[in-house]
């Protein structure tokens, strides 16, 4: 997991990190800080192992880890999340030793993210998706009356 301790102690990681804390802290919805990357990525290892994919856990770590990282850019500059990620990941990634073949693997699970794909089952892209929606415990949000995701994606009891 030496990569992945690279990944947050990067200070372009910890920059964009920084600039979605501040923007959030007033935040009533899902925040997007560390907390909820790394529970996105304890979700896709335990896919992972239940289901006997064959992922080196660091590469679930690190799109975990980095899937939001675009936020900052989409709060200040409207660019969205998925494509300004991307984009920062891809930097990231390289300076902390990733493959390219990682690095693109990585990157596009990043990029597509946000929309269910007619991909395998078992893509780093629908793992993360899932993940990503599973990790948010709409059940106990104070802000549920509030929220803007459709009933039907909202958590409303634990799943397995």
């Amino acid at each position: 997991m030496e990569r992945i301790n690279q990944i947050m102690e990067h200070p372009v990681y910890r920059y964009h990190m920084q600039r979605i804390e501040e923007a959030e802290q007033n935040r009533i919805f899902c925040r997007h800080g560390l907390e909820h990357a790394l529970d996105v990525a304890r979700i896709m290892y335990i896919q992972v192992l239940e289901n006997h994919i064959s992922y080196k856990k660091d590469l679930i770590y690190a799109a975990a880890l980095l899937h939001d990282i675009g936020r900052s850019e989409q709060y200040e500059r409207q660019i969205p999340h998925h494509e300004a990620g991307a984009g920062i990941a891809a930097v990231i990634l390289e300076e902390c030793g990733f493959e390219r073949e990682e690095i693109d693997r990585i990157t596009e699970a990043i990029r597509t993210h946000r929309n269910e794909t007619a991909g395998e089952p078992a893509s780093l892209n629908e793992l993360l998706y899932h993940a990503d929606k599973l990790s948010r415990n709409c059940f106990a949000c104070k802000a549920q009356k509030e929220c803007y995701w459709e009933p039907e994606k909202r958590n409303q009891i634990i799943k397995d």
